[in-house]
Protein backbone atom coordinates (compact mmCIF):
# COMPACT_ATOMS: atom_id res chain seq x y z
CA UNK A 1 0.00 0.00 0.00
CA UNK A 2 1.41 3.65 -0.99
CA UNK A 3 1.54 5.72 2.10
CA UNK A 4 0.67 9.16 0.60
CA UNK A 5 1.59 11.09 3.62
CA UNK A 6 5.03 10.82 3.35
CA UNK A 7 4.57 12.34 0.18
CA UNK A 8 4.70 16.11 -1.14
CA UNK A 9 2.37 17.74 -3.32
CA UNK A 10 4.08 17.03 -6.71
CA UNK A 11 4.95 13.60 -5.60
CA UNK A 12 1.37 12.58 -5.40
CA UNK A 13 0.35 14.29 -8.15
CA UNK A 14 3.08 12.52 -10.28
CA UNK A 15 1.27 9.10 -8.48
CA UNK A 16 -2.18 10.14 -9.22
CA UNK A 17 -1.29 10.47 -12.86
CA UNK A 18 0.11 7.50 -12.85
CA UNK A 19 -3.02 5.54 -11.88
CA UNK A 20 -5.18 7.31 -15.28
CA UNK A 21 -6.40 10.09 -13.02
CA UNK A 22 -6.42 14.19 -13.66
CA UNK A 23 -3.52 15.98 -12.12
CA UNK A 24 -5.47 18.19 -10.35
CA UNK A 25 -6.79 14.97 -8.48
CA UNK A 26 -3.57 15.43 -6.55
CA UNK A 27 -3.71 18.76 -5.02
CA UNK A 28 -6.92 18.05 -4.01
CA UNK A 29 -5.83 14.94 -2.31
CA UNK A 30 -2.88 16.39 -0.66
CA UNK A 31 -5.27 18.93 1.27
CA UNK A 32 -7.02 16.63 2.28
CA UNK A 33 -4.61 14.85 3.72
CA UNK A 34 -3.03 17.33 5.33
CA UNK A 35 -6.58 18.51 7.53
CA UNK A 36 -6.40 14.87 8.66
CA UNK A 37 -8.88 13.41 6.48
CA UNK A 38 -9.12 9.88 5.42
CA UNK A 39 -10.52 9.19 1.58
CA UNK A 40 -14.29 8.54 2.84
CA UNK A 41 -14.24 12.02 3.33
CA UNK A 42 -12.66 13.67 0.25
CA UNK A 43 -15.95 14.54 -0.92
CA UNK A 44 -14.86 16.67 -3.99
CA UNK A 45 -13.42 13.11 -5.27
CA UNK A 46 -15.98 10.73 -7.39
CA UNK A 47 -17.18 7.81 -5.30
CA UNK A 48 -15.53 5.59 -7.65
CA UNK A 49 -12.13 7.21 -7.18
CA UNK A 50 -12.07 7.17 -3.40
CA UNK A 51 -12.94 3.36 -3.60
CA UNK A 52 -10.33 2.75 -5.66
CA UNK A 53 -7.80 5.10 -3.28
CA UNK A 54 -8.88 2.87 -0.55
CA UNK A 55 -7.42 -0.29 -2.08
CA UNK A 56 -4.35 0.81 -3.24
CA UNK A 57 -2.88 3.50 -0.97
CA UNK A 58 -3.07 4.92 3.02
CA UNK A 59 -4.18 8.08 3.24
CA UNK A 60 -3.63 8.24 7.27
CA UNK A 61 -1.42 5.85 9.12
CA UNK A 62 -2.04 7.11 12.03
CA UNK A 63 -4.62 7.35 14.85
CA UNK A 64 -4.98 8.01 18.17
CA UNK A 65 -5.42 4.86 20.43
CA UNK A 66 -5.63 6.36 23.90
CA UNK A 67 -6.00 9.88 25.27
CA UNK A 68 -5.63 10.88 29.25
CA UNK A 69 -6.02 14.96 29.60
CA UNK A 70 -4.34 16.38 32.75
CA UNK A 71 -6.93 18.37 34.83
CA UNK A 72 -3.93 20.23 35.96
CA UNK A 73 -2.68 21.85 33.05
CA UNK A 74 -4.28 20.74 30.11
CA UNK A 75 -1.69 18.57 28.53
CA UNK A 76 -2.45 15.69 26.68
CA UNK A 77 -1.00 12.32 26.28
CA UNK A 78 -1.84 10.30 23.09
CA UNK A 79 -0.85 6.96 22.23
CA UNK A 80 -0.94 6.47 18.60
CA UNK A 81 -1.77 3.37 16.67
CA UNK A 82 -0.01 2.80 13.89
CA UNK A 83 -0.91 0.60 11.24
CA UNK A 84 0.95 -2.53 12.05
CA UNK A 85 -0.90 -2.79 15.47
CA UNK A 86 2.82 -1.03 16.47
CA UNK A 87 1.82 2.02 19.03
CA UNK A 88 4.25 5.24 19.83
CA UNK A 89 2.91 8.28 21.78
CA UNK A 90 2.49 11.78 21.79
CA UNK A 91 2.45 15.06 24.44
CA UNK A 92 0.43 17.82 23.46
CA UNK A 93 1.48 21.23 25.44
CA UNK A 94 -0.67 24.59 25.94
CA UNK A 95 1.09 27.33 26.70
CA UNK A 96 0.96 31.39 26.31
CA UNK A 97 2.78 31.08 22.50
CA UNK A 98 0.55 28.38 21.16
CA UNK A 99 0.23 24.91 21.06
CA UNK A 100 3.30 22.38 21.18
CA UNK A 101 3.16 18.78 19.90
CA UNK A 102 5.88 16.43 21.27
CA UNK A 103 6.19 13.63 18.52
CA UNK A 104 7.92 9.95 18.63
CA UNK A 105 10.58 9.22 15.66
CA UNK A 106 10.90 5.63 16.67
CA UNK A 107 8.97 2.45 17.65
CA UNK A 108 11.41 2.50 21.18
CA UNK A 109 14.48 3.38 21.11
CA UNK A 110 18.76 1.61 20.90
CA UNK A 111 20.47 4.07 22.80
CA UNK A 112 19.98 2.45 26.08
CA UNK A 113 19.90 5.36 28.53
CA UNK A 114 19.75 4.25 31.80
CA UNK A 115 17.13 7.19 33.02
CA UNK A 116 14.71 6.59 29.88
CA UNK A 117 11.96 4.29 29.41
CA UNK A 118 11.62 4.58 25.60
CA UNK A 119 14.48 2.37 25.22
CA UNK A 120 13.62 -0.58 27.68
CA UNK A 121 12.32 -2.92 24.49
CA UNK A 122 14.99 -1.38 22.07
CA UNK A 123 14.41 0.02 19.07
CA UNK A 124 11.44 -1.94 17.33
CA UNK A 125 11.78 0.10 13.73
CA UNK A 126 11.68 3.61 12.19
CA UNK A 127 8.91 5.60 11.78
CA UNK A 128 7.70 6.78 8.29
CA UNK A 129 8.00 10.24 7.41
CA UNK A 130 4.21 9.75 6.79
CA UNK A 131 3.60 8.21 10.30
CA UNK A 132 5.26 11.26 12.04
CA UNK A 133 3.54 13.73 10.27
CA UNK A 134 0.39 11.50 11.23
CA UNK A 135 0.88 12.44 14.41
CA UNK A 136 0.57 15.96 13.98
CA UNK A 137 -2.30 15.68 11.62
CA UNK A 138 -4.02 13.46 14.70
CA UNK A 139 -3.35 16.14 16.99
CA UNK A 140 -4.69 18.97 14.62
CA UNK A 141 -8.18 17.19 14.14
CA UNK A 142 -8.18 16.89 17.97
CA UNK A 143 -7.59 20.56 18.15
CA UNK A 144 -10.35 21.65 15.44
CA UNK A 145 -13.38 22.11 17.71
CA UNK A 146 -11.20 25.14 19.34
CA UNK A 147 -9.79 26.28 15.85
CA UNK A 148 -6.71 26.21 17.01
CA UNK A 149 -3.72 24.01 15.19
CA UNK A 150 -0.41 22.46 16.65
CA UNK A 151 1.83 25.34 16.50
CA UNK A 152 5.18 24.06 17.47
CA UNK A 153 6.78 20.44 16.80
CA UNK A 154 9.05 18.79 19.23
CA UNK A 155 10.86 15.96 18.01
CA UNK A 156 12.14 14.29 21.49
CA UNK A 157 9.01 11.46 22.46
CA UNK A 158 10.30 7.89 21.87
CA UNK A 159 13.13 7.45 19.42
CA UNK A 160 16.84 9.04 18.68
CA UNK A 161 15.98 11.18 15.45
CA UNK A 162 18.94 11.29 14.16
CA UNK A 163 19.05 7.56 13.97
CA UNK A 164 15.99 7.76 11.71
CA UNK A 165 17.75 10.67 10.16
CA UNK A 166 16.12 10.07 6.45
CA UNK A 167 12.85 9.97 7.38
CA UNK A 168 12.99 13.18 10.14
CA UNK A 169 14.27 15.18 7.29
CA UNK A 170 11.82 14.05 4.94
CA UNK A 171 9.54 14.94 7.63
CA UNK A 172 10.84 18.33 8.67
CA UNK A 173 10.56 19.59 4.75
CA UNK A 174 6.71 18.37 4.42
CA UNK A 175 6.02 20.14 7.28
CA UNK A 176 6.92 23.21 4.87
CA UNK A 177 4.73 22.01 2.18
CA UNK A 178 2.89 25.02 0.86
CA UNK A 179 -0.54 23.39 0.31
CA UNK A 180 0.34 21.42 4.05
CA UNK A 181 -0.25 22.47 6.97
CA UNK A 182 2.94 24.96 6.54
CA UNK A 183 5.08 25.28 10.10
CA UNK A 184 7.95 27.35 10.52
CA UNK A 185 10.59 25.23 11.18
CA UNK A 186 12.14 27.83 13.28
CA UNK A 187 9.31 26.15 15.26
CA UNK A 188 10.45 23.08 15.71
CA UNK A 189 13.32 21.44 18.32
CA UNK A 190 15.37 18.22 17.37
CA UNK A 191 16.42 15.94 20.73
CA UNK A 192 19.43 14.11 19.88
CA UNK A 193 21.68 12.34 22.54
CA UNK A 194 25.33 13.63 20.55
CA UNK A 195 25.34 11.37 16.82
CA UNK A 196 27.76 13.74 16.46
CA UNK A 197 28.54 12.90 12.51
CA UNK A 198 24.76 13.14 12.33
CA UNK A 199 24.55 17.02 13.78
CA UNK A 200 26.75 18.07 11.28
CA UNK A 201 25.29 16.75 8.47
CA UNK A 202 21.60 18.23 9.95
CA UNK A 203 23.61 21.70 10.07
CA UNK A 204 23.87 21.32 5.80
CA UNK A 205 20.27 20.83 5.14
CA UNK A 206 19.31 24.19 5.41
CA UNK A 207 16.26 23.36 7.66
CA UNK A 208 17.41 26.10 10.64
CA UNK A 209 15.58 23.75 13.88
CA UNK A 210 16.37 24.15 17.22
CA UNK A 211 18.94 21.51 17.81
CA UNK A 212 18.67 20.01 21.57
CA UNK A 213 21.36 18.15 22.94
CA UNK A 214 20.55 15.25 25.92
CA UNK A 215 23.95 16.36 27.87
CA UNK A 216 22.67 15.32 31.23
CA UNK A 217 26.29 15.47 32.37
CA UNK A 218 29.40 17.89 32.75
CA UNK A 219 32.35 15.05 31.73
CA UNK A 220 32.77 11.81 30.03
CA UNK A 221 32.63 9.48 33.02
CA UNK A 222 29.76 10.90 34.34
CA UNK A 223 27.65 10.42 31.02
CA UNK A 224 29.19 7.24 30.31
CA UNK A 225 27.15 6.24 33.58
CA UNK A 226 23.73 7.18 32.25
CA UNK A 227 24.40 7.27 28.41
CA UNK A 228 26.39 4.21 26.03
CA UNK A 229 26.09 6.98 23.34
CA UNK A 230 29.51 8.67 25.56
CA UNK A 231 31.36 5.92 24.40
CA UNK A 232 31.42 6.48 20.74
CA UNK A 233 31.37 10.01 21.19
CA UNK A 234 32.50 12.17 23.83
CA UNK A 235 31.60 15.54 25.27
CA UNK A 236 33.90 18.20 23.78
CA UNK A 237 33.65 16.56 20.50
CA UNK A 238 29.72 16.90 21.10
CA UNK A 239 30.27 20.26 21.72
CA UNK A 240 32.43 21.29 18.93
CA UNK A 241 29.86 19.72 16.62
CA UNK A 242 27.01 22.20 18.40
CA UNK A 243 29.17 25.44 17.60
CA UNK A 244 29.30 24.35 13.94
CA UNK A 245 25.68 24.09 14.54
CA UNK A 246 25.93 27.71 15.48
CA UNK A 247 27.52 28.98 13.07
CA UNK A 248 25.71 27.45 10.10
CA UNK A 249 22.14 28.14 11.22
CA UNK A 250 22.55 31.19 13.59
CA UNK A 251 20.01 29.39 16.33
CA UNK A 252 21.17 28.77 19.67
CA UNK A 253 21.75 25.29 21.23
CA UNK A 254 20.10 23.93 23.79
CA UNK A 255 21.46 21.48 26.54
CA UNK A 256 18.64 19.02 28.29
CA UNK A 257 20.05 18.32 32.09
CA UNK A 258 18.25 15.51 33.60
CA UNK A 259 19.32 16.10 37.44
CA UNK A 260 19.86 12.50 39.16
CA UNK A 261 20.77 12.55 42.94
CA UNK A 262 24.42 11.27 43.95
CA UNK A 263 25.20 11.35 39.97
CA UNK A 264 25.27 14.47 37.86
CA UNK A 265 23.60 17.25 40.55
CA UNK A 266 26.11 18.44 42.65
CA UNK A 267 27.79 21.69 43.23
CA UNK A 268 31.21 20.62 41.61
CA UNK A 269 29.30 19.33 38.29
CA UNK A 270 27.37 22.74 38.61
CA UNK A 271 30.57 24.48 38.39
CA UNK A 272 32.11 22.12 35.66
CA UNK A 273 29.11 22.33 33.62
CA UNK A 274 29.43 26.04 33.54
CA UNK A 275 32.88 25.99 32.87
CA UNK A 276 32.65 23.58 29.11
CA UNK A 277 29.81 25.88 27.95
CA UNK A 278 31.24 29.28 29.13
CA UNK A 279 31.14 31.53 25.91
CA UNK A 280 28.60 29.50 24.04
CA UNK A 281 25.36 30.88 22.56
CA UNK A 282 23.39 28.37 24.27
CA UNK A 283 20.63 27.73 27.14
CA UNK A 284 20.24 24.85 29.89
CA UNK A 285 17.11 23.26 30.09
CA UNK A 286 17.66 21.38 33.62
CA UNK A 287 15.03 18.80 34.15
CA UNK A 288 14.38 17.05 37.82
CA UNK A 289 14.58 13.27 36.78
CA UNK A 290 11.90 11.41 36.43
CA UNK A 291 11.43 8.59 37.75
CA UNK A 292 11.41 5.47 36.13
CA UNK A 293 10.34 2.15 37.83
CA UNK A 294 12.57 -0.32 35.96
CA UNK A 295 15.60 2.09 36.70
CA UNK A 296 17.22 2.55 39.92
CA UNK A 297 18.26 6.38 39.25
CA UNK A 298 16.65 8.87 41.80
CA UNK A 299 15.42 12.16 41.70
CA UNK A 300 15.98 15.14 43.25
CA UNK A 301 14.62 18.04 45.91
CA UNK A 302 13.52 21.21 44.54
CA UNK A 303 16.12 23.12 46.98
CA UNK A 304 18.98 20.88 45.41
CA UNK A 305 17.36 21.88 41.65
CA UNK A 306 17.91 25.67 42.79
CA UNK A 307 21.11 25.36 44.05
CA UNK A 308 22.48 23.95 40.47
CA UNK A 309 20.41 26.95 38.79
CA UNK A 310 21.86 29.42 40.57
CA UNK A 311 25.75 28.09 40.26
CA UNK A 312 24.75 28.22 36.16
CA UNK A 313 23.15 31.66 36.53
CA UNK A 314 26.31 33.07 38.46
CA UNK A 315 28.54 32.05 36.42
CA UNK A 316 26.33 33.65 33.37
CA UNK A 317 24.99 30.48 31.72
CA UNK A 318 21.49 31.12 30.61
CA UNK A 319 19.38 28.41 32.27
CA UNK A 320 16.12 27.75 33.26
CA UNK A 321 14.58 24.66 35.34
CA UNK A 322 11.90 22.90 32.75
CA UNK A 323 8.32 23.42 33.80
CA UNK A 324 6.69 20.07 34.53
CA UNK A 325 3.41 19.02 31.99
CA UNK A 326 1.41 15.69 32.36
CA UNK A 327 3.08 14.40 35.55
CA UNK A 328 -0.09 12.77 36.01
CA UNK A 329 -0.93 11.25 33.06
CA UNK A 330 2.51 9.67 32.40
CA UNK A 331 3.76 12.42 30.57
CA UNK A 332 7.14 11.42 30.44
CA UNK A 333 8.33 9.46 26.87
CA UNK A 334 7.81 5.48 26.95
CA UNK A 335 5.73 4.87 30.28
CA UNK A 336 2.08 4.55 28.79
CA UNK A 337 3.35 2.84 25.93
CA UNK A 338 5.03 0.28 28.16
CA UNK A 339 2.53 -0.10 30.23
CA UNK A 340 -0.34 -0.83 27.34
CA UNK A 341 2.29 -3.65 25.83
CA UNK A 342 2.29 -4.87 29.72
CA UNK A 343 -0.97 -4.66 29.98
CA UNK A 344 -1.42 -6.81 26.98
CA UNK A 345 0.84 -9.33 27.99
CA UNK A 346 -1.13 -9.67 30.90
CA UNK A 347 1.67 -9.11 33.32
Amino acid sequence: MTELTGMTCDEITTWVKDQGYPAFRGKQIFRWIHQGADFEEMTNLPAAMRGKLQQEAVAQPVSIRLQRKSPLDGTVKFLYALKDGNCVEGVLMRYKYGVSLCISTQVGCRMGCRFCASTLEGRVRDLTAGEMLGEVLCANRYLSPEDIRVSHVVLMGSGEPLDNYDNVIRFLRLLREEEGIRLSIRNVSLSTCGIVPKMYQLAEENLPVTLCVSLHASNDEIRKMTMPVAYTWSIPEILEACRNYIRKTGRRVIFEYALSDGVNAGEEQAKELASILRGMQCHVNLIPLNIVEERDMKGISEDKVRRFLKILQDNNISATRRREMGDDIEGACGQLRRKTINSSKGE
